[in-house]
């Protein structure tokens, strides 16, 4: 009895403790409903889930006085609420995708968006036409690659073109539990993507083709990008154009590969560092000059008037750049601190990221499984959490040690906030990226007070001075800035071991990861330290993740199979580079050897070929692999598992598994597992199950 009431009490202690941080739940709560949507194998009834949201709703407030049974019916209205929206926006985005491929063809469109940068481009066009395809069945938007534009380099955003272009539907996975481009394609009303034969033509607008504001703000976007070109130096004027417009057409491979392997790529990604960066330099500028001003100073408001002021340049940035998923978190924090200062009202700090996240789900559910959304709020949360501890201590560390210390304090609080960032978006990058910068502390040590101290205010000075064609002024030491973090990038980036490249980790995995470091991040009480737990299990299930022992490509033009070394052996490197590179990023591989020529064996892989095919010996199993219907007899009368480049239809009794042109065609890439117990193969199109995303394909056998 003594400990009944002795946990009761600990209990009512916990939950004084914490029930004003429960809000924090509700925009995760949300997101897993979202991600439940969109990770389902089929699609939900339609009424299911507002009803589920009704039902669980009306039993909450029935069962107000019993607050355990009241906040788990709560947690699953906003789960089923999550569904709902995720579903609705689903069907109010829908529009025509291509069924099968098409071209070449005439296609002609109006440009939504192209970089101003030159050589290659992607053109985004809507109001397309398509040579010999009825209206119904166009798609609403089209994505062209043109490798030599020409005179069609010059085609701005708004203006009408046509090109001479094959189109296929959005790429699917290039294997089960890949990205899925053909999901995002879906939610931008993509129906096709393709490239053009030579370079597109500007025709003449149809009456009645006007944009509107969001085609005169890809225009302004543009005329902007191609002023940061024309006038800031070479080698610094694409990563302007990419940190003040979104725009990175134009910076070298080589380069972005340097961001990426010395951990800098997120100073590319429009943020919260970078907005922040532009509302306080002009809160701060307009608030100096406002008090220069005596009578102004003395009789006007002039914080909440500098405040107002920030609040619209952050406005203009975030339609200047974008308004990708990152910059959109980053302008609704900024726009909640800046209200508060004009309200004077105090703001909750994790209150905001909460309020962020839960707005930008709602307008954009599909953005919860997307790289961008993730990595950026899991990196504000962690920070915001981090400093609600370190806050006080670096203020009394700052207050105690005067001018002197500060520099220290300010380099103490880089790091700390570099090291916070970096753990927190480590699982999310090895994810989805499967690579991790070994030296980004160090990297960022440099380069991120570069970027808030000179690089950002000289580029916001440049687009104030744009307008009187004089922002050359300010993109010359802007480029100063920019020179010096690309050549801190590039040194740390040849550094040996800058970047571990590591094996995609199971959903499961990442799943755990990151609800034990919400729990740390968002209780206060000393059970938030069960997340640790929750961590370590996540880091266990990453670490039992068994990758496939073979992978077929769907079209049957690339195969992969896993040699004796551990290693994957690529059948070719002529053909379907794309998917072979995403399948040695996820294995955690930077290159691979290919198969053995026809006469020739590959002892390490098991691997032996001839003109008809190869056949690969492994831990007492044959697997054959048929590219000539002439090796099928002999092939199925020996293999455990046949995978075929041709149609074996039945032909192929023998085998355990038979994996054949047309279960390619019908289910897309395949992965294969050689399990004591059996073989395990698994399709991109179970994966991915009947969604509308999802192409449909011809009927079982």
């Amino acid at each position: 009895m003594i400990h009944a009431v002795g946990l009761r009490v600990h209990l009512d202690t916990v939950w004084a403790a914490e029930r004003q941080r429960l809000f924090l739940w509700v925009p995760v709560l949300f997101g897993a409903g979202s991600g439940l949507y969109l990770t389902l194998p089929v699609e939900p009834v339609v009424w299911a889930a507002p009803g589920a949201v009704g039902l669980c709703a009306l039993a909450a407030l029935l069962l107000r006085r019993h607050t355990a049974a009241a906040l788990v019916l709560a947690a699953l209205a906003l789960l089923a609420f999550g569904v709902a929206a995720a579903d609705w926006r689903t069907e109010r985005v829908r529009a025509p995708v291509l069924a099968e491929a098409v071209g070449p063809a005439e296609v002609s469109g109006r440009v939504v968006w192209v970089g101003a940068g030159e050589g290659p481009q992607r053109y985004l066009l809507d109001r397309v036409r398509i040579e010999g395809l009825a209206p119904a069945e166009t798609p609403e938007r089209v994505r062209i690659s043109v490798r030599n534009p020409g005179a069609g380099g010059t085609i701005a955003p708004g203006s009408r073109l046509a090109a001479r272009a094959s189109l296929r539907p959005p790429p699917a996975p290039a294997e089960p539990g890949a990205w899925d481009f053909a999901r995002q394609a879906w939610f931008q009303r993509i129906g096709a993507v393709g490239f053009a034969y030579g370079a597109p033509e500007p025709v003449a607008a149809a009456a009645g083709e006007e944009g509107g504001w969001l085609s005169l703000l890809s225009g302004i976007r543009h005329w902007v990008s191609a002023r940061i070109l024309a006038h800031a130096a070479p080698s610094s004027g694409p990563f302007a154009a990419a940190l003040l417009t979104g725009d990175r057409s134009a910076i070298e491979d080589s380069a972005l590969k340097a961001m990426r392997d010395s951990g800098l790529a997120h100073l590319l990604a429009i943020s919260g560092l970078h907005v922040g960066l532009v509302a306080g330099f002009i809160f701060f500028a307009i608030r100096a000059l406002l008090a220069l001003i005596e009578p102004v100073a003395l009789r006007a408001p002039i914080k909440k008037w500098a405040a107002a002021a920030a609040l619209l340049g952050a406005a203009a940035y975030l339609l200047l750049s974008g308004m990708s998923v990152p910059t959109q978190r980053a302008f609704v924090m900024v726009g909640v601190v800046l209200l508060a200062i004009m309200l004077d009202r105090a703001s909750l700090s994790m209150r905001l990221i909460a309020w962020a996240a839960l707005l930008v789900l709602v307008v954009a559910p599909e953005s919860m499984l997307g790289p961008s959304f993730q990595m950026s709020f899991a990196a504000a949360t962690a920070l915001i959490a981090t400093y609600e501890v370190a806050r006080s201590p670096f203020a009394r560390l700052a207050a105690r040690g005067g001018l002197a210390l500060r520099p220290l304090v300010y380099g103490a609080g880089v790091a700390l906030t570099s090291l916070v960032a970096g753990v927190a978006t480590g699982p999310f990058a090895v994810y989805h990226f499967n690579r991790f910068a070994d030296y980004g502390l160090l990297a960022n040590l440099g380069a991120v007070p570069i970027t808030g101290f000179w690089i950002m205010p000289w580029g916001l000075v440049a687009l104030v001075l744009m307008p009187f064609g004089l922002e050359g002024l300010a993109l010359a030491p802007m480029g100063w800035g920019i020179d010096a973090v690309v050549w801190i990038a590039r040194a740390v980036a040849a550094q040996p071991g800058a970047v571990t490249l590591v094996p995609v980790m199971p959903a499961a995995a990442l799943l755990a990861i990151t609800v034990g470091g919400l729990w740390l991040c968002l209780w206060r009480s000393r059970w938030r330290f069960a997340g640790v737990a929750i961590i370590a299990g996540g880091l266990l299930l990453a670490g039992l993740e068994r990758r496939p022992d073979i992978l077929v490509e769907g079209a049957a033009r690339v195969m992969a199979v896993r040699g004796e070394d551990g290693r994957l052996w690529i059948s070719t490197r002529q053909r379907g580079r794309f998917v072979s590179d995403v399948w040695l990023r996820r294995d955690g591989q930077a290159e691979a050897p290919t198969w053995p020529a026809a006469g020739e064996g590959a002892a390490a892989a098991g691997l032996r070929c001839d003109t008809l095919g190869c056949i690969q010996r492994r831990e007492g199993r044959t697997v054959a692999f048929v590219r000539d219907p002439r090796a099928l007899e002999e092939d199925c009368g020996r293999a455990d598992l046949v995978v075929s480049a041709v149609p074996a239809w039945n032909l192929c009794p023998g085998p355990e598994a038979v994996v054949d042109r047309f279960d390619l065609w019908r289910g897309g890439g395949h992965a294969i597992w050689l399990e004591p117990e059996g073989v395990r193969v698994e399709s991109v199109a179970e994966a991915r199950g009947a969604r509308p995303w999802v192409a449909r394909r011809g009927p079982s056998r």
